[in-house]
């Protein structure tokens, strides 16, 4: 297969490829580390709705005995009129 010239001048150097792989490594790495941040703040965002569930259950548990406080409290009151 022949080339033409301008498919020729097309063709990529040998340092214009190794350039190319230098910058390639450099945006690689940069991706590395924005993806290894990613990971840290989804494992935080992961912990913090764990955390959320479980002071949501507390808190309904704490309700409950309120509200059977406030029961109990109640008959308390009305045998003391």
């Amino acid at each position: 297969m022949t080339l033409t010239p301008e498919q020729f001048n097309k063709l990529v150097t040998k340092d214009e490829f190794n350039e190319l792989k230098r910058d390639v490594k450099k945006i690689d790495n940069k991706v590395d580390r924005i993806l290894t941040s990613v990971d840290g703040l989804a494992k935080s965002v992961n912990d913090f709705k764990a955390e959320i569930s479980s002071n949501q259950g507390a808190h309904d548990r704490m309700l409950e005995k309120v509200n059977s406080h406030e029961v109990r409290i109640k008959k308390l009151e009305l045998k003391n009129i």
